[in-house]
């Protein structure tokens, strides 16, 4: 699996983004990892790594739907108005708790490469990650 430009961790929760860091540190994607407590952050941070990121080595956003100032879905709101460029060079793997068919239906409309369900595990993201690199290692 290639290495990935930066993980960038979206939640409210530090906790929960030390654990989640925690557990990605094992799978050894990236030497960079960025933390926001919330989608208006995450969107700047974003913003500014989009310069670095690449489709081949791109920006993973773990992002929490529950959040304040901006939460989840507004994040994909705003970030489906960001250009074709940046699409290409970030992953979207949306984290929740829990999610209703209907939330779960809307993250269609939006470019997520996966889910996965709280608490994060290296079972539960490997899947996600695999499948969107399959492209590049056939």
């Amino acid at each position: 699996m290639p290495q990935l430009t930066a993980i960038l961790l979206v939640d409210d929760d530090p906790s929960t983004n030390f654990l989640n860091e925690s557990t990605l540190y094992e799978l050894r994607l990236t030497d960079k990892y960025l933390t926001a407590g919330n989608g208006e952050d995450a969107l700047r941070i974003l913003k500014e790594y989009s310069e670095v990121a690449t489709p081949e080595k791109p920006l993973l956003v773990l992002l929490d739907m529950a959040m304040p100032v901006m939460n989840g879905m507004g994040f994909l709101e705003e970030f489906r108005r960001l250009p074709a460029s940046v699409h290409a060079s970030t992953i979207i793997v949306v984290l929740a708790v829990s999610m209703t068919s209907a939330d779960l239906g809307r993250l269609e409309e939006y470019p997520v490469a996966g889910t996965a369900s709280k608490p994060l595990t290296k079972e539960k993201l490997s899947p996600v990650l695999q499948l969107h690199f399959s492209k590049q290692n056939s």
